[in-house]
């Protein structure tokens, strides 16, 4: 298998998750990892809604998904949307060594930290991420600023 038959993919991994929170009325984000063979080792999907919890974030659910690993050094992060400090920040800590991310359009997550640190990041701009997202945002703006930390105007 090729790099970018992993990468392509991993992505289709995560997008599959984004619609899964969709409907489970949560915000449209996926991520999953994926081995150098091309096995999706694990998934998962943004449940900061359905679970109440301001760290579920995708990439976070899918890490805690991977469970306990000694090969993370060798595994592809797939994330629809760039990542967020505390996600970049958490595949900096397990030395992934590539993160691949749907769409970086409607948010720029912290790719500065995960190129910093080593890793190889590639941004597929894929039209249904982004479309996925900018009808999330423009339907639920309020959740969406919540999401990402914005607070709410005085």
């Amino acid at each position: 298998m090729t790099q970018d038959e992993i990468d392509r993919l991993a992505l289709e991994a995560a997008l599959e998750q984004a619609i899964k929170s969709r409907a489970e009325g949560g915000i449209p984000i996926g991520s999953a990892l994926v081995s150098p063979a091309g096995e999706v080792v694990a998934r998962g999907h943004n449940l900061r809604v359905q679970q109440g919890d301001p760290t579920a974030h995708a990439e976070m659910a899918c890490i805690r998904a991977a469970g306990r690993r000694r090969d993370w050094h060798t595994l592809t992060l797939a994330s629809t949307l760039s990542p967020c400090a505390m996600c970049s920040g958490t595949a900096v800590l397990h030395r992934i060594p590539r993160v691949v991310i749907g769409e970086n359009q409607t948010f720029q997550g912290r790719e500065d930290w995960l190129k910093a640190s080593g890793a190889r990041v590639r941004v597929l701009n894929d039209a249904r991420c982004v479309a996925l997202m900018r009808e999330f945002i423009a339907a639920r703006p309020d959740l969406w600023n919540e999401d990402i930390g914005v607070p709410p105007e005085a």
